[in-house]
């Protein structure tokens, strides 16, 4: 079944993104919501456009903006200026941390199509999962925070954050059971590049309230083995990505598809864990997102409480960054830092009463006081936390090449 499109905007209210560059400085807050060609979101009023590649990219999938939004800025524009439109200012890239997590999902999104076009770009996807192994040691509660705390409902770049946030989880669970380096980079290179062949599909499954049909469930069904098929059409040949790619819906004793297996490799096994916990906790349109306790709960008991899921639990932690939670002191904190099993470090989003407040201040749980009493169960007046509010700017950059 097609997936129900956003209210329709004439074609004549849609204003190509070529025609904006005199509203948009790299780096700095777009006036105004980007979509693409499906009239899906991509960036936010607000987000940045990092660079002339992310721009090209958003060119590539067919962005626009809304026509009264343009002529809202464009007038803002001008009586800024006291004229009319002049041409971009160009600055340099943020070395913001969460820039940068933003800038990695265009340049994952850039090799994956490279990745669907044949194109020979094996060195480079290996080049850009050992980065992305830095951005998670840079600050490993801040790449929680990033996958556990969704911001916008962009689902056109489900795939691409799915796949990033995925290896996040499996690199930290990895760890916990002391998996040697190369494992670790294996699963993580698998987990950014599982979906490869299903991109799009993702993409219109997360913003799809029927369920999936038939022509959908096939595809679905074929998407490890055609993954693994692209991945070594582009020039892979490590044996152990490669595999678990293809066996990552597999389950031990033959029930997972689509070989139904009844061995399943370890690394595969926990790259699905991973997978299913993931999107377990990301909001559908069709459904919101499960806290992370629910979820959690689910695997460990689906997998009958099994080494991987429970290296998986313990991994992110009972409130995992991200999370939000209610204090004995009444507000509303979202979570910051891991610290002990049931006392994070943690920034308050409200008042007393639960209401939300403009200065965040950050409490430590291991405080009788500021105890946390569990997960918010209603999180509407909380929608976005973005998280420069709750850690600063902290600037990072990667080591020249």
């Amino acid at each position: 079944m097609a997936a129900p499109n956003p209210p329709e905007i004439a074609s004549n209210q849609q204003v190509p993104l070529p025609q904006l560059r005199e509203l948009i400085t790299v780096g700095e807050p777009l006036p105004l919501r980007v979509l693409d060609e499906q009239g899906r979101l991509l960036l936010n009023e607000g987000q940045v456009v990092s660079g002339e590649a992310q721009w090209q990219m958003l060119i590539e999938r067919g962005a626009w903006a809304e026509l009264p939004a343009v002529l809202a800025a464009r007038a803002a524009l001008a009586a800024r200026s006291g004229s009319g439109p002049s041409a971009p200012e160009v600055r340099p890239p943020s070395n913001s941390l969460f820039d940068g997590w933003e800038q990695r999902t265009w340049q994952l999104d850039a090799l994956l199509r490279q990745v669907t076009k044949g194109a020979p770009v094996a060195q480079a996807l290996a080049r850009f999962a050992d980065e992305q192994l830095l951005w998670i040691d840079r600050n490993p509660d801040v790449a929680l925070f990033m996958a556990v705390r969704r911001d916008d409902r962009r689902f056109a770049l489900y795939a691409l954050t799915h796949g990033q946030y995925t290896a996040t989880v499996c690199v930290l669970a990895a760890r916990q059971m002391r998996w040697e380096p190369t494992r670790q980079l294996a699963l993580l290179r698998a987990a950014l590049t599982m979906n490869v062949s299903i991109l799009e599909l993702q993409a219109t499954l997360a913003e799809q309230r029927d369920p999936p049909g038939q022509r959908q469930l096939a595809l679905i069904r074929a998407h490890p083995e055609q993954s693994r098929a692209m991945l070594a059409a582009c020039g892979i040949t490590d044996d152990t990505w490669l595999n678990t790619v293809a066996d990552h819906h597999e389950q031990q004793g033959g029930a997972g598809y689509p070989r139904q297996l009844t061995e399943v490799s370890p690394e595969a096994e926990l790259l699905r864990a991973a997978d299913i916990f993931m999107a377990k906790i990301s909001p559908r349109a069709k459904r919101p997102a499960l806290t992370p306790q629910t979820a959690a709960r689910q695997l460990f008991q689906r997998s009958g409480g099994g080494a991987l899921a429970g290296a998986l639990v313990k991994a992110i932690g009972l409130y995992p960054p991200g999370d939000l939670v209610i204090l004995k002191s009444g507000e509303v904190a979202v979570v910051t830092r891991r610290a002990g099993p049931t006392t994070p470090r943690v920034a308050v989003l409200s008042d007393a009463h639960g209401r939300p407040v403009a200065q965040t201040t950050p409490r430590d749980t291991a405080d009788p006081a500021f105890a946390v009493t569990g997960p918010l169960a209603d999180r509407s007046a909380f929608a976005r936390v973005l998280p420069e509010r709750v850690y600063g700017l902290i600037e990072f950059s990667l080591p020249p090449a």
